[in-house]
């Protein structure tokens, strides 16, 4: 409970009606949740205007609004307060009620298209590992310490996010290890956080069904960069990508760059790959990891970096380096009886996939076939679809299109969306089947002794969106059972 003239600290009001001098219980932004005592935050949504629910809200039991305009009905009980912006100042107003937990922890923000689960992952698990009291806030999992919380986001909601963050303060966390996605920069989600360190992975295309171009989902990564550090945080980039520098042009932060072929503050080169590992070289420092990959070589060294630079002593961080293991879904390997290796991975989108694929091709044996299932989401960008398709074609002897999470769409039409990626003269090499399972059945049926089958697109997921509803589906799970039968 705090009163609402606290909550109100540095937010710019344009207007108020009523007092400020009221307890508020609890701070909600959908008017179904609000309840007796709270503060309601109307903000304008992609497909839904929450000034439409401000008399729900009241009804429910708000005793004050946040809002951009006023509505036509004033109840004199209410206190209302005009902003320009509520959706950002929101992610303020939460950090007001909560008491600002983000000033009082070191807040590490991990965003890229490809990484980030992987990259706050294993800092999370090495800070934890050594003794640190330490949150992680992921696709996969939110955790406190060693107590696991679900999500279903990349980025909570502010208020959420906040909420969390006071929880970890509560319990002694340090430090904590947070994705943060292009949407939660675009739509303010992270409003309000002060973080002590940023690190951009790389950036591809992606998520254009959101962002329309290219242009715009890159200028929603570099405002994490923009405003969300100070001259005191820390700003560290992969220098290969070339659009690193971008995200960094306008930043009050102390940046640092790490690579694998570009000079830079934290150098990395691959010396060794096997299918159970790589030995790097980490700033002249020889180190044995069990990721597989260039792509896991550059999450290494962008922990390495970030660990570092957060204090960790160099000797113990290459030991414990070389202790960390895959996270959940990320070329995540199964093997079966006969030696047949399946390999689960996210990779959802074209540059990904490519990655992934790559790197098979790259540890293949000259007996070994790869055989490659894939899907594409629904309701996501449609341009990728051919892409994939044509993706894996080009680095596999065999190609099964699938299902992923159609969502709302119908399952048969992604499939044709993602058969135009097929060249004419490849296409005895693809078969086409709708049901996941059975796809995947079919694909360690075709696989002979020492094959590789890849099954990309779900990784660490457990459930598939059909029609707007979850059923359980976990690719690792159906291998298991199949390897095992």
């Amino acid at each position: 409970m705090k009163k609402l003239d606290q909550i109100l600290t540095d937010i710019p009001v344009l207007e108020q009606k009523g007092t400020t001098a009221k307890q508020i219980v609890s701070v909600h932004f959908d008017s179904r949740e609000a309840r007796e005592g709270s503060l309601f935050v109307a903000v304008k949504g992609l497909t839904v205007d929450g000034h439409q629910f401000i008399d729900e809200a009241v009804k429910n039991g708000a005793v004050a609004v946040i809002c951009e305009m006023f509505p036509k009905h004033i109840n004199e009980n209410i206190t209302y307060i005009k902003v320009e912006d509520s959706a950002d100042e929101l992610g303020k107003i939460a950090a007001n009620f909560y008491d600002n937990p983000a000033r009082k922890i070191n807040l590490v923000g991990i965003t890229g298209t490809n990484g980030k689960t992987t990259t706050a992952t294993l800092l999370f698990q090495l800070f934890l590992q050594s003794g640190h009291k330490v949150g992680l806030i992921s696709t996969i999992a939110n955790y406190i310490n060693n107590r696991k919380l679900s999500t279903k986001f990349t980025t909570p909601d502010s208020i959420k996010i906040n909420k969390l963050l006071k929880e970890m303060v509560d319990e002694g966390c340090e430090f904590v290890f947070m994705e943060v996605s292009s949407h939660s920069l675009k739509q303010k989600r992270i409003s309000g956080l002060r973080f002590q360190m940023a690190l951009f992975t790389n950036i591809t295309h992606e998520h254009l069904d959101y962002h329309k171009t290219f242009e715009d989902y890159i200028h929603s990564k570099k405002l994490l960069f923009d405003n969300y550090l100070d001259k005191n945080s820390v700003a560290i980039i992969n220098s290969d990508d070339r659009n690193a520098r971008i995200m960094t042009q306008n930043t009050k932060a102390q940046v640092n760059t790490f690579a694998l072929k570009n000079m830079a503050d934290f150098k990395g080169r691959i010396i060794e790959k096997h299918m159970d590992g790589t030995q790097l070289y980490l700033n002249n420092n020889e180190v044995w990891t069990q990721f597989i990959g260039q792509f896991n070589a550059y999450n290494i060294i962008g922990v390495y970096a970030a660990a570092r630079l957060l204090g960790y002593e160099k000797e113990k961080l290459l030991i414990d380096i070389s202790k960390l293991e895959p996270v959940d879904g990320r070329f995540e390997t199964i093997h079966s009886k006969d030696n047949k290796t399946a390999i689960v991975d996210y990779a959802h989108s074209p540059d990904a996939l490519e990655n992934v694929l790559k790197t098979i091709s790259e540890l293949q044996k000259e007996n070994q076939e790869l055989i490659t299932l894939i899907g594409a989401g629904g309701d996501r960008d449609k341009t990728k679809r051919p892409q994939m398709a044509r993706i894996a074609i080009n680095y596999s002897n065999k190609v099964i299109l699938t299902s992923d999470n159609p969502r709302t769409e119908n399952p048969e039409e992604i499939l044709n969306d993602m058969k135009k990626g097929v060249p004419k003269n490849r296409e005895d090499k693809v078969v086409i089947i709708t049901d996941r399972k059975e796809g995947i059945r079919t694909a360690c049926m075709m696989a002979r002794n020492n094959d590789i089958i890849l099954v990309a697109g779900k990784g660490h997921e457990t459930y598939q969106e059909i029609n707007g509803v979850r059923h359980h589906f976990d690719d690792r799970e159906i291998i298991k059972e199949i390897f095992n039968n």
